[in-house]
């Protein structure tokens, strides 16, 4: 499935890096980039994580919500953000169910080798659960002062 501009955003029940369920329904009413990432602890990943970090007080005063999702354990999760300071919710999807309903579960290639795996997507979602904005591939180093332009400009 390849989501697009104005389809309502795939419904998703995870727990978090605390074990807390997490409900995308509860963020009805507000902005929500729901992120999607492969691997915890690696360059690219903590890259675009610490980028939404640094970037939070920002969005929480245009009341953006960050989400993150990766196929990671909770335990995973929850070293990650500690070791970053991460604030936002880690979501854990280990079944792979919400990364392919997402359509961001897929091939990729890493040198010279193909394998399935997370291809880095963020979703900006509106407050009634549409999707805004898809940003794939997304660039790490870049994608937080991505995000804020736009929610800024759509605000």
């Amino acid at each position: 499935m390849t989501l697009k501009n104005n389809d309502f955003a795939p419904a998703l029940r995870l727990p978090d890096q605390h074990g807390h369920m997490v409900d995308l329904a509860s963020y009805k009413g507000q902005w929500v980039l729901l992120y999607f990432y492969p691997k915890d602890d690696t360059p690219g990943c903590t890259k675009e994580a610490c980028g939404l970090r640094d970037k939070s007080p920002s969005f929480k005063d245009l009341g953006l919500t960050v989400v993150g999702v990766s196929p990671d354990s909770v335990a995973s999760h929850k070293k990650f953000a500690d070791k970053f300071g991460l604030t936002f919710p880690l979501l854990s999807d280990e079944n792979k169910e919400v990364v392919e309903r997402y359509g961001v579960w897929g091939k990729k290639k890493f040198m010279g080798k193909e394998f399935m795996g997370v291809n880095r997507t963020s979703f900006l979602i509106d407050p009634d659960q549409r999707i805004e904005r898809v940003y794939a591939p997304v660039k790490p180093e870049v994608h937080a002062a991505e995000v804020l332009k736009d929610i800024e400009d759509l605000l």
